[in-house]
């Protein structure tokens, strides 16, 4: 049938394009050897053909005229061989088989480029700059950037492409068209690429090996970032803190360390976030996606990341090791951040105080003491706490439980930390020493408040009287005196102090004592 219309067309073309060899059409096909003495030249573009049915399907090329179309979907293309790929998507057909993935693929030339990813082999070189491509296509769409050219533009946002299909790409941003869906899970996307990323989640398919630790990845760019782990190298330096980063968007992200920049908003719960990829993340939570199961618990998570952190629960592996003192740890992460208490590297810079910390979490925690915010209440007396342990810590209060129990004298504490302090008084240890007097310390904390001191620096102010304190705790104690309020009573005469010492030195509790 296919063959019938393609003779029709030609008989109804011929009569309205004059022959470029001299003569009318009208009697017939001309021979071969007439052919190859009176070849058809194009004179728009000067490209010159020796079939006769080549150059009237080429001069569609310049006319826009599609005369092949899809009988299924009415789409129609101005070459046959396109119309004959695209019917493969209906059918589902895909008979070009990868000999060393098994993925099949609808035509041979899809086939042949995809094996350049098993080969590595990048065959179009830019005469320019010397980067090289696996397919034609892409090399003459980078061509473009040194032309500086971006002729397809979108009317709603004035950006340019280089290509139509940037565009096309582009305007479903403008649209919220997502027209790839995933057969497994029903989730929709914007691009193909997308899609085939996503599909490797339920396949498990990595075709990306790493020869030197046998490590697979299903996308080229996260085999390519992991090469560096294995060279050590870390092109990208940040210019605040001179810290060095494998990747141009890793720079970025830490970049916003400094800034404190969070530009990925959630348009649901108004979060913010440094990265695109974790605000990708956090919006599974709203739409109550967990697609990685773990088979063990069957616990749900939004990331296939998270999964596998999580499975070293249940394996009880460890695999990264610190090579100064020998401790493993589940997580690259918690590795990194233990490093740096050999390093003593605290990169994390109060704006308030100066003061250091290992991580940004601690960071962001501490800074609740200078803004005042407490976001963890407790449900039973309302009072409300900087950080969630303070709150565990306090609800131990209601429950009156204190567990840890002193063996010398029998007094019992809510946390093992607090019975480990309570123990210097009955041995004299006091190991935190301050290196500019050679004061020490039972609690690091207390020797972190002393160097204040040699610092001349008093955070804490009062707002009523801007005298300045050292610590949070003697601003409170402060405090007392503008509000005149004495919270320390003793049960036995009803006597009220501003503070717990003056309590202790009350004439009642010396007697009991």
């Amino acid at each position: 049938m296919l063959r019938q219309y393609r003779n029709v067309i030609w008989l109804v073309h011929r009569r309205q394009i004059p022959n470029k060899m001299g003569k009318e059409s009208g009697k017939g096909f001309p021979k071969k050897t007439d052919l190859k003495e009176r070849p058809y030249h194009c004179e728009e573009c000067g490209k010159d053909f020796n079939q006769l049915i080549t150059p009237e399907t080429h001069h569609c090329v310049h006319t826009g005229e599609k005369l092949y179309y899809c009988s299924q979907c009415g789409k129609s293309f101005t070459k046959q061989n396109d119309l004959l790929r695209h019917q493969l998507i209906h059918t589902g057909e895909k008979p070009f088989y990868c000999s060393l993935c098994g993925k099949s693929f609808r035509t041979q030339s899809n086939l042949k480029e995809h094996q350049r990813i098993h080969t590595g082999e990048k065959p179009y070189q830019c005469s320019e700059c010397g980067k090289t491509f696996k397919q034609h296509g892409h090399l003459r769409h980078h061509q473009l950037v040194h032309a500086g050219a971006t002729p397809y533009k979108c009317s709603e946002c004035g950006k340019g492409f280089r290509t139509s299909y940037n565009l096309r790409t582009h305007q479903r941003f403008h649209t919220g068209e997502k027209p790839y869906f995933c057969s497994q899970c029903g989730k929709s996307f914007v691009q193909q690429t997308d899609l085939q990323r996503h599909q490797n989640i339920h396949t498990g398919q990595k075709l990306y090996y790493c020869s030197c630790c046998g490590k697979s990845f299903a996308r080229r760019c996260g085999f390519q970032r992991h090469l560096l782990i294995h060279v050590g190298e870390k092109p990208f330096p940040c210019s605040q803190c001179e810290k060095s980063f494998r990747t141009k968007s890793s720079l970025r992200d830490h970049q916003f360390v400094h800034t404190g920049e969070k530009p990925y908003e959630c348009s649901e719960c108004g979060k913010t976030f440094t990265q695109r990829c974790r605000l990708r993340y956090h919006q599974l939570v709203h739409a109550g996606t967990t697609p990685h199961k773990c088979e063990q618990c069957g616990k749900g998570f939004t990331t296939g990341h998270h999964l596998r952190r999580h499975q070293l629960i249940h394996t009880g592996e460890k695999p990264y090791d610190c090579l100064q003192c020998g401790k493993s740890f589940a997580q690259q992460n918690v590795l990194q951040r233990h490093q740096l208490v050999h390093t003593g590297e605290k990169p994390h810079r109060c704006t308030w105080c100066e003061k250091g910390f290992i991580s940004a979490n601690e960071l962001r925690r501490h800074q609740l003491v200078h803004t005042g915010e407490k976001p963890y209440y407790c449900l039973q007396c309302g009072r409300s706490f900087t950080k969630q342990n303070d709150l565990l810590r306090h609800q131990l209060i209601h429950a009156g439980k204190k567990p840890y129990y002193c063996a010398q004298c029998g007094k019992s504490f809510r946390t093992q930390s607090n019975l480990k302090e309570h123990q210097r008084i009955h041995t004299g240890e006091k190991p935190h020493q301050c290196s500019q007097c050679d004061k020490s310390f039972r609690q690091h904390g207390h020797l972190r408040d002393h160097q204040l001191i040699h610092a001349g620096l008093t955070p804490y102010k009062c707002l009523q009287c801007e005298k300045g304190f050292t610590t949070a705790f003697n601003l409170r104690r402060h405090l007392h005196v503008h509000t005149g309020e004495k919270p320390y009573q003793c049960l036995q005469c009803g006597k009220s102090f501003r503070d717990k010492q003056a309590l202790k030195k009350h004439p009642c509790i010396q007697m009991d004592n």
